[in-house]
């Protein structure tokens, strides 16, 4: 698996010389891997600064009530600069981390796009951090188990 993380594109046959294995026994575990979906089809995650996006931003979202999680939830869906929605603990109920091009379009997202999801009258207010950098980012570590 470690492997596969550092380089999700490595043939099965190179990976299983270095193991030491039966390229089968590769085939399978892998297979058995993504039944049990510990692991996602690989993909060529996108970098937002060169495609334009310099602004990073997180933004809380306070409901007015927590029925309201879901219909909102459906909302932010429609929003494409939204690339992350988290149900949070503690006051907000929600966290969506936004890429926008700049300041000015990212106060257009939350005043224009977000913040007007009130036709089921769910949110309340709404906290924006803009994030400078991220320091860095990586997969939840493999356990032996």
């Amino acid at each position: 698996m470690e492997a596969l993380q550092e380089n999700a594109r490595i043939p099965f046959s190179q990976l299983a010389e270095q193991l030491k294995v039966s390229n089968s026994l590769i085939h399978q575990r892998v297979r058995k891997l993504r039944e049990a979906k510990v692991l996602r089809d690989p993909i060529f995650p996108l970098r937002a600064g060169p495609l334009g996006y310099e602004t990073c931003a997180f933004t809380m979202i306070l409901l007015k009530e927590a029925s309201y999680l879901y219909p909102v939830v459906d909302e932010l869906k429609k929003i494409p600069e939204i690339v992350e929605c988290n149900n949070i603990s503690g006051r907000y109920a929600i966290m969506v981390k936004i890429y926008t091009v700049n300041n000015s379009h990212l106060r257009d997202v939350v005043y224009e796009k977000i913040q007007p999801i009130d036709g089921i009258e769910g949110i309340e207010g709404t906290n924006t951090f803009i994030s400078f950098e991220t320091a860095f980012s990586r997969d939840v570590p493999l356990r032996l188990f």
